[in-house]
């Protein structure tokens, strides 16, 4: 797949990708209500395991093109909103955090941030995109903050997230007998689906908008 240069390039990208994943997640709805009972136990048992999937492969693959949209333009961080300066040093601060440095390493990591808003953002740094193979509201809320997205837009589908996709999820990929009824295919097909848009519709917004660049 080609880089996301230009504004359109990375709206065709992410569109794209969804498109996909929802495609599957209808098809797997169809088959269900086609199903007899015992085949429409299984395949809702499978319908969670793949709307997490989606769920989880949307958000990470959206959010790492809007990074690598931004950085491919290489602004200046002193140009960029002050959260991509604070990704910059996050993984700094991380490492720095589990070693025993110094007074003279912790000097010289201030003097890095105090002297840097004029480096150039080229490269995304991949682990701060990170779903964990378990992103529950907790965890979507650390990514957008990395993208500068409020997770307020997810707030009220925190238990949908938590409970429905993930803790559902968690139970079946270990082999328990969760059971999911037919009545709530509808809900969990048709949520997934506007999680995925939300989160990147909001990311096309910040292109779009160019609310990335500092005020």
């Amino acid at each position: 797949m080609s880089k996301p240069y230009t504004e359109a390039h990375f709206s065709a990208q992410i569109i794209e990708d969804r498109n996909w994943r929802i495609k599957e997640i209808s098809d797997l709805k169809a088959a269900i209500r086609r199903g007899d009972e015992g085949v429409q136990r299984v395949l809702l048992r499978a319908l969670i395991a793949i709307c997490y999937a989606h769920w989880e492969g949307y958000i990470r693959f959206s959010a790492k093109k809007y990074l690598e949209h931004i950085a491919l333009r290489k602004f200046q961080y002193g140009d960029l909103n002050r959260q991509f300066f604070r990704n910059y040093f996050l993984p700094r601060l991380a490492a720095l955090s589990t070693t025993k440095a110094n007074i003279a390493d912790r000097c010289d990591l201030v003097d890095q941030i105090l002297n840097s808003a004029d480096v150039r953002f080229t490269r995304v740094n991949e682990d701060l995109i990170n779903t964990k193979s378990n992103l529950n509201f907790e965890v979507l809320t650390d990514i957008c903050l990395v993208c500068g997205l409020s997770a307020e837009i997810f707030a009220e589908k925190c238990t949908f997230i938590d409970v429905i996709l993930l803790k559902r999820r968690n139970a079946i990929a270990h082999g328990e007998s969760t059971l999911v009824e037919l009545n709530e295919l509808d809900e969990i097909t048709t949520e997934t689906i506007v999680l995925m848009r939300t989160f990147g519709d909001a990311l096309e917004n910040h292109v779009v908008l160019q609310t990335y660049k500092a005020i």
